[in-house]
């Protein structure tokens, strides 16, 4: 159970950088923040997947892992126009 948590974690910080480099341009966001916005995509990803029915694939299930990466930077993006603005 913990380390299925950690490695959870650990996975949603890469598909946070992964997004963090598709977005284009600077983004002037902590990497704290970063690894928040990829936990959470990851999360969505596989709940989408799912969903949808991609979570039953043998082997490694890309469906899924492009499903992370582009909520990932979707929700980058949107922190960084979120932050553009209070600035």
């Amino acid at each position: 159970m913990i380390g299925s948590i950690i490695w959870a974690i650990v996975f949603g910080i890469v598909i946070g950088a992964i997004g963090r480099l598709i977005v284009p341009g600077k983004q002037n966001i902590s990497l704290g923040l970063t690894w928040i916005v990829g936990i959470v995509a990851a999360l969505l990803g596989t709940l989408v997947a799912w969903m949808f029915g991609f979570s039953d694939t043998p082997g490694i299930n890309w469906w899924e892992h492009i499903l992370q990466i582009a909520f990932a930077a979707v929700g980058v993006f949107l922190v960084v126009q979120q932050q553009a603005r209070k600035a």
